[in-house]
C-alpha cells in the first residue's frame, strides 16, 4: 500500500501540475487564453478515454507488475518531454499523449486492489490509495511552487519549465522500482505465511463465486449495462469537482490579490493552495474507514450494511457541490477558503466510498472491463471540467459560472448515487474457516 500510494502521488501531481505551471509563467510565455489553458488542461482525458478499458485487460491478462511498470515508464518520459514544449500547440498534443501513456493506471490499481482485499475492507484499502490525491495537491503545490521559484533559468529554462522536467523524471525511476517490488496475487507474496496466503485466497474466491451465483456479468454486459453507464456518471460527479478545484484553485487563490487587495508570493500562494487538501486528505481517511465499519453492521439502519454504501458516497457529495458555489460570494478570503475545504473535504471523501460499489457484482475480465469504463467515462469530467469552467471564466469575466456548474453537477450525481444504489448491495460474505 505504501507503495501504491507513492505511485498515485507521482500520478496525480504529473496530472495536474499545470494548474501550477499555468498562473507562474506559462499561460503568459505560450500565450494560453483561459479557454486554451482548459483544452490543454482537459485534452489528458480524450487520450485517456481511448485506451483505459484496452489498458485495463492488458492488466488483468499480464500482470499488475508488468503492466503498471510500462504505464510508469511511458508517463515519465512524456511528463518530462513537456518541459521543452515551444508552443502551445505542442503542450496540447503532449498533454494528449500523457493521457495515453497513463491509461489505466489508476482503474488498475483499483483492480488490483480487489484481488487482495475482501469487500469489508475495500473502502479503506481504497481510501489509503486514493489519500494520494490530496496529499499530491497539498504537499504539490508548496513543492511545484518551490520548483517553480528557485529553479526559474536552471539549464535555461523558465521555472515552469524545470517544474514538468523534474517531477516527471520520478515516474521512470518508480517503473523500475515497481518491476521489483510489486507482487502480482496473495498466493505469490513470500511475506505472508501459507496460513495467511491460503485463508485470503479462500475468502477472495469465496466472496467472487457468490457474486457469481447472484447474477454473472460476462465482459460484454459489463461493458454496456445501464447500472454500469449509471455508475460512470455519478463519478463523473464526484470527479467533474475535484478537476475543477485541482485546475483553478491555483488561479482563484492568484485572484485573491485583485478581490481582497492580499499580496502573496509563488510559495505563498502554494502553501494557500494545499490548505483544503490536507484537511480533506484526514477527512478522506476518517469518512471510508466509517463507511467500512457500517457497512459490517446489521442494526438496519440507512447507514448500515452494504445497502448504506450509497448514502456514504451521497453526502460528502452533497456537502462539497453546496460548498463550491457558496465559497465565491463570501467576503473575506478566510472564509472563502473554509468553504473551498469544505467542497475539497466532501469531494474527496466520495471517491474512496464509490469504488466498492462495482465491485459488488464485477468480478474477473467483467470488473476489469467495467472498472476502467466507469473510470474512463467519469474521467471525460476531467476534460469537461476545465475546459467549461476556463470557457465560462472568459465568457463572463468571472470563475462563479463555472463553479455553479461544478455545484449542480455534483448534487445531480448524488441523487443519482442513491438510485443506483439500491441495486448493487448484497450480502455479506461468511469467514472463511480452518
Amino acid at each position: 500500500m505504501p507503495l501504491l500510494g507513492v505511485l498515485y502521488f507521482v500520478n496525480y501531481l504529473d496530472r495536474v501540475n499545470i494548474g501550477f505551471a499555468g498562473p507562474n509563467g506559462m499561460n503568459k510565455e505560450l500565450g494560453l487564453t483561459a479557454t486554451m489553458f482548459g483544452l490543454a488542461s482537459g485534452i489528458f482525458f480524450i487520450g485517456y478515454l481511448l485506451l483505459e478499458v484496452p489498458s485495463n485487460l492488458a492488466l488483468h491478462r499480464f500482470g499488475a507488475r508488468r503492466w503498471i511498470t510500462r504505464i510508469l515508464v511511458s508517463w515519465g518520459i512524456v511528463a518530462s518531454i513537456m518541459a521543452f514544449a515551444p508552443n502551445a500547440t505542442v503542450l496540447i498534443i503532449l498533454r494528449f499523449l500523457l493521457g495515453v501513456a497513463e491509461a489505466g493506471f489508476f482503474p488498475g490499481i483499483i483492480l488490483y486492489l480487489t484481488f487482495w482485499f475482501p469487500a469489508e475492507y475495500r473502502a479503506r484499502a481504497v481510501g489509503w490509495f486514493m489519500v494520494a490525491v490530496p496529499i499530491s495537491t497539498a504537499v504539490g503545490s508548496t513543492v511545484s511552487a518551490l520548483i517553480i521559484s528557485a529553479g526559474d533559468g536552471l539549464f535555461g529554462l523558465t521555472g515552469w519549465r524545470v517544474m514538468f522536467l523534474f517531477e516527471g523524471i520520478p515516474a521512470i525511476l518508480l517503473g523500475i522500482v515497481t518491476f521489483f517490488a510489486l507482487t502480482d496475487r496473495p498466493e505469490q507474496a513470500r511475506w505472508l505465511t501459507e496460513d495467511e496466503r491460503s485463508w485470503l485466497r479462500r475468502r477472495l474466491d469465496a466472496e467472487a463465486a457468490q457474486v457469481e451465483a447472484a447474477d454473472h456479468w460476462p465482459l460484454r454486459r459489463a461493458l454496456t449495462a445501464p447500472r454500469i453507464l449509471a455508475l460512470a456518471f455519478v463519478y463523473f460527479g464526484v470527479t467533474y469537482g475535484l478537476y475543477a478545484l485541482g485546475f483553478f484553485l491555483p488561479t482563484i487563490v492568484s485572484d485573491f490579490e485583485q478581490q481582497f487587495g492580499t499580496k502573496l508570493s509563488t510559495i505563498d500562494k502554494g502553501m494557500v493552495t494545499s490548505i483544503p487538501y490536507v484537511v480533506a486528505a484526514i477527512g478522506m481517511v476518517v469518512w471510508s474507514r466509517a463507511a467500512d465499519r457500517a457497512a459490517s453492521r446489521t442494526d438496519g439502519g440507512f447507514l448500515a450494511g452494504e445497502r448504506g454504501r450509497r448514502w456514504w458516497l451521497a453526502l460528502p457529495m452533497i456537502l462539497g457541490g453546496v460548498a463550491i458555489p457558496i465559497a465565491l460570494y463570501l467576503e473575506d478570503p478566510y472564509s472563502a477558503m473554509a468553504a473551498v475545504t469544505v467542497c475539497a473535504v466532501g469531494t474527496c471523501a466520495a471517491l474512496p466510498t464509490f469504488w466498492p460499489l462495482p465491485s459488488q457484482f464485477l468480478t474477473g475480465a467483467a470488473a476489469a472491463g467495467g472498472i476502467a469504463l466507469i473510470n474512463s467515462l467519469g474521467n471525460i469530467s476531467g476534460f469537461a471540467a476545465p475546459y467549461i469552467t476556463g470557457g465560462l471564466a472568459d465568457l463572463t469575466g468571472s470563475q462563479r459560472a463555472g463553479l455553479w456548474v461544478v455545484g449542480i453537477v455534483t448534487v445531480v450525481a448524488a441523487v443519482v448515487a442513491l438510485s443506483v444504489g439500491r441495486r448493487t448491495s448484497q450480502a455479506p460474505v461468511k469467514e472463511p474457516t480452518g
